[in-house]
């Protein structure tokens, strides 16, 4: 297995952010959303959704969440307005920490994506990242969201758990 790429974000704004980083695993699972949501639901990170990323910024305070790119590209500006944008393409996997905000800026029309969280975490919440909306009770949120179980594409011997630091 490759290394995933990590990026990682200060404060931006309404976006908490996080000091884990951001993992971008490139060419890792195959191109098909059943054997992206077997893969996941295998690892503990049962799969919960079949969509494409918001346009507009948002995060979740209390869920980590793991985006398996099934079909088409897309470019998602990560971290906030002054994050760092990333094109992603069918068989990546890009997992989100916690309060890491995100925001699709550009798709090509057969973006397919398999979104899910880990099993250990609560029914993730989301925020919209307009300013004032951040508050003391979404950054602590991010602060208290328990370790995942396992690494959502490589299991419990995936590179997740030691680049962030459990």
């Amino acid at each position: 297995m490759t290394e995933p790429l990590t990026f990682t974000f200060a404060v931006d704004g309404a976006i908490p952010n996080s000091p884990l980083p951001l993992l971008v695993y490139r060419d890792a699972v195959p191109a098909d959303p059943a054997k992206i949501e077997h893969l996941f639901a295998a690892n503990r990170w049962p799969p919960a959704w079949r969509d494409g990323v918001h346009t507009f910024h948002h995060f979740h305070s209390n869920a980590h969440e793991v985006l398996g790119v099934a079909r088409g590209e897309a470019t998602v500006l990560f971290g906030g307005p002054n994050g760092t944008e990333l094109t992603v393409k069918a068989g990546d996997v890009v997992v989100v920490p916690a309060g890491v905000g995100h925001c699709n800026q550009r798709q090509t029309p057969d973006l397919l994506i398999v979104g899910g969280y880990p099993d250990n975490a609560r029914r993730p919440d989301m925020h919209r990242c307009r300013a004032g909306d951040q508050g003391v009770l979404a950054a602590a949120n991010v602060s208290n969201v328990a370790m995942p179980p396992a690494d959502p594409v490589a299991g419990e011997a995936g590179p997740l758990k030691r680049l962030w630091g459990a």
